[in-house]
């Protein structure tokens, strides 16, 4: 059986086998990641995988998750950052459940 050798930050070097190891392969290769549970602390630690790491794990025997990164998380942000203020309106209008309400029935009147 394949022996996957990784650090924790607590513990320090561990071994794992290929069943302790997620893979998730981003469809934006900077966001690819592997975790695994520590043995010796029970955290759970997750790194950063490069196409070398990714490579390297999957040729050890552990399974890739192929996810794609939202289109969100890629767009610009422009105009003001959000306040306390802002996030407080929006939060009281949520607490008029009527006018939404009446917004919607509206909507689809």
């Amino acid at each position: 059986m394949t022996t996957i050798k990784a650090s924790c930050p607590t513990c320090g070097e561990v071994e794992l086998t290929p069943a302790d190891v997620s893979l998730m392969v981003c469809s934006h290769a900077a966001h690819s990641y592997y975790a695994f549970e520590c043995a010796g602390c029970g955290d759970e630690v997750r790194k950063p995988a490069d196409d070398h790491v990714v490579s390297l794990l999957v040729s050890g025997g552990v399974p890739a998750v192929v996810w794609d990164l939202p289109a969100e998380v890629l767009e610009v942000k422009a105009g003001p950052a959000l306040s306390y203020d802002d996030l407080l309106d929006f939060a009281l209008q949520l607490g008029q459940t009527d006018l939404l309400a009446s917004l919607v029935d509206r909507a689809v009147a």
